[in-house]
């Protein structure tokens, strides 16, 4: 029986790109960190003593078309789901993320560039257990016609649904459970995506000012505008399952059935507010082996409930 223990990078590593809505050229680079220091951002470009950001759900400042966190000097990252995505489909635990600008880069707006260098580093195992986030009881959040939901599970399983009025996307259907492998495979390199004619508005608002063909998937009605179409040919489902994948991560690894309908960021950080908000809902415990963390139903006693990291 292996038991499940926390895990980092073996090495640092460094990339180069440009923000997604800023269009502002940026390096990230990934460090090693320590055992249950969790995922932290940190911006070169200002002062040390208001640098640091811990990537966690109760520091989330905004989230209008991607995930802004920020600390209490008012210094913040933005579009950090692909990245949190990859990290969490790796089973890093604890790292560093520094990146000299306020976004990070979009690469080719999917995870999988974020896979590839996280690969290239080297994952380390630490000697600390892994702690997991499990869901108690179900806590859902409605806005109209969307919603999210999590319920009790000795998995991480997350059913995603979309509906759209053109016929280059309708309605799609996918469901994600929680390994590496299916990840990096089904999941990592489905692009973000976006419609025609929404760009100058966007752009207008302080958006998508670095978004082009070559990192985004772009809809003009009924028709794909890339010239190297679909990687998937569900791939809108599979992105919006890679941005919640990454949205849920600042709780850190979860035991919990996501089941979400036409959601979104903000819903995601909605439905971890209400979770966290009521006590009786969660608890952190540590899974006994490493087939526990792909889900073989066990019983065991929980761990005291903790704050989440």
């Amino acid at each position: 029986m292996k038991p499940v223990f926390q895990r980092t990078l073996k090495n640092r590593i460094s990339c180069t790109g440009i923000g997604l809505h800023t269009g502002v050229a940026v390096s990230l680079t990934l460090h090693p960190a320590p055992v249950d220091s969790g995922i932290v951002f940190q911006r070169s470009d200002v002062p040390a003593g208001i640098s640091r950001i811990p990537a966690r759900w109760d520091r989330v400042r905004a989230s209008t078309l991607c995930t802004t966190i920020g600390n209490d000097f008012g210094t913040q990252v933005m579009t950090i789901e692909h990245l949190m995505a990859a990290l969490a489909g790796c089973g890093i635990d604890n790292a560093v993320v520094e990146v000299n600008g306020p976004e990070v880069p979009v690469m080719d707006g999917s995870a999988a560039p974020f896979v590839l260098l996280l690969e290239c580093a080297g994952i380390a195992t630490q000697d600390a257990p892994r702690r997991f986030l499990r869901v108690l009881k179900t806590v859902e959040v409605v806005d109209g016609d969307r919603s999210m939901r999590l319920s009790p599970s000795d998995e991480f399983r997350v059913d995603f649904e979309i509906d759209f009025a053109s016929a280059a996307i309708a309605r799609q259907t996918r469901t994600f459970r929680g390994a590496e492998l299916s990840f990096k495979e089904d999941i990592a390199r489905a692009r973000t995506f976006g419609f025609a004619e929404e760009v100058s508005m966007l752009r207008a608002n302080g958006f998508a000012r670095g978004g082009t063909l070559e990192n985004a998937v772009v809809v003009d009605g009924n028709t794909v505008l890339n010239p190297g179409g679909l990687r998937f040919e569900d791939e809108f489902v599979r992105h919006k399952l890679l941005d919640v994948i990454g949205d849920l991560y600042l709780a850190g690894p979860a035991l919990a059935n996501v089941t979400c309908v036409r959601s979104g960021h903000t819903l995601s950080h909605r439905v971890l507010r209400a979770l966290f908000a009521d006590k009786s809902a969660w608890c952190m415990d540590s899974l006994e082996d490493e087939a526990e963390a792909v889900a073989v139903p066990r019983p065991r006693k929980a761990a005291a409930a903790a704050a989440a990291r």
